[in-house]
């Protein structure tokens, strides 16, 4: 599997992807919003962009399938409960359901509201998996739920399905928030070394040449993550004292999620 992270250096801070099969040059356009620069790539590397997936329907993602869909004859994949929603979809999908690229990759669907009520994330069938999260996970940080989402449900998706995934796991998000996410867990959690080191080490950072992190760094530097640590739970106490010294975790991550909205 080949993994192509395109920079769309747009006021949303998207990313879009191509997941190539090596064998094949076959490729599956993921959230294609800059359509002009994912086809210009696919050029480039002699792939020929044969299926687009969206994660979910927000313009920001599905903008682009036109565009690809004309130059390409692409075929559109989404959730199945959000066809009505994305135009022209050719296949809904649900969790479990297998998306082949060419001969040799195969990616499984996660259904993962939260974001939105229809939102799929990808896992790749590789020996280092790749986590393809839209919007549901960023590097550092979560997604939100103002536009057709539920935090309960995204803490549910978090709490059962992500913390299950392997510390190896390689997470390709949506869009580019590191920094205000690291500065997020910072002012939740001052003590944290490590999400201080990467502020500084990545302070600097291209997305053009954006960092790719693991679960492992996530679980290090990702509040939504840190629902038992006791630094995040004393400063959380602070602003809701009704939370009490022994919150569960579905609270803090509900209070955290509340915080980072207006934050």
């Amino acid at each position: 599997m080949i993994v192509e992270q395109i920079w769309t250096a747009n006021a949303y801070r998207n990313f879009n992807y191509l997941v190539a099969c090596p064998e094949t040059g076959d490729a599956l356009a993921i959230d294609p919003l800059d359509f002009r620069q994912c086809l210009a790539v696919a050029k480039e590397r002699a792939w020929n962009i044969t299926q687009i997936l969206n994660t979910h329907e927000h313009g920001d993602h599905t903008g682009g399938n036109s565009g690809i869909v004309q130059a390409t004859g692409a075929k559109i994949i989404a959730h199945k409960n959000a066809k009505d929603r994305i135009p022209n979809v050719d296949r809904g999908v649900g969790a479990g359901d297998i998306i082949k690229v060419g001969k040799s990759v195969e990616l499984e669907c996660l259904d993962t509201p939260g974001h939105t009520m229809s939102h799929i994330c990808l896992l790749s069938k590789t020996d280092q998996p790749g986590f393809f999260s839209g919007d549901t996970l960023f590097n550092a940080g979560a997604g939100n739920c103002h536009n057709g989402g539920h935090p309960e449900q995204l803490y549910e998706t978090f709490e059962r399905q992500l913390t299950r995934l392997g510390d190896d796991t390689l997470i390709y998000p949506g869009h580019d928030y590191l920094l205000n996410n690291l500065a997020f867990t910072l002012d939740r959690e001052p003590d944290n070394a490590v999400a201080a080191q990467m502020v500084e080490q990545y302070k600097n950072q291209d997305p053009a040449d954006a960092l790719v992190t693991t679960m492992a760094q996530e679980k290090e530097t990702n509040t939504f993550f840190r629902l038992k640590n006791p630094s995040v739970i004393a400063k959380l106490a602070q602003d809701f004292p009704e939370i009490g010294d022994n919150p569960d975790t579905k609270t803090v991550f509900l209070k955290l999620r509340e915080l980072r909205n207006s934050w």
